[in-house]
């Protein structure tokens, strides 16, 4: 998505699918916080969250969440 900018007439499917779901993610943490504050974080799992992070920053993406639930028989 090309900033705030953009008309929703414009956007994708995709595009429009993203801004809610993210616009959703951050209402839902603004009401409810983060059940995760305070918690210990593994350095594994820091270093994968950065190499995701870092992966994202860059264009790339995962796997579909739909895809995975697939493989996995859901």
């Amino acid at each position: 998505m090309n900033g705030m900018a953009t008309r929703v007439a414009e956007m994708t499917r995709e595009e429009l699918r993203e801004m809610v779901a993210t616009l959703i993610e951050e209402k839902l943490l603004e009401l409810l916080g983060d059940p995760d504050e305070g918690l210990a974080l593994r350095k594994s799992l820091h270093d994968r969250l950065l190499r995701q992070k870092r992966s994202v920053d860059q264009g790339k993406r995962g796997v579909p969440f739909d895809d995975v639930a697939e493989r996995l028989g859901f």
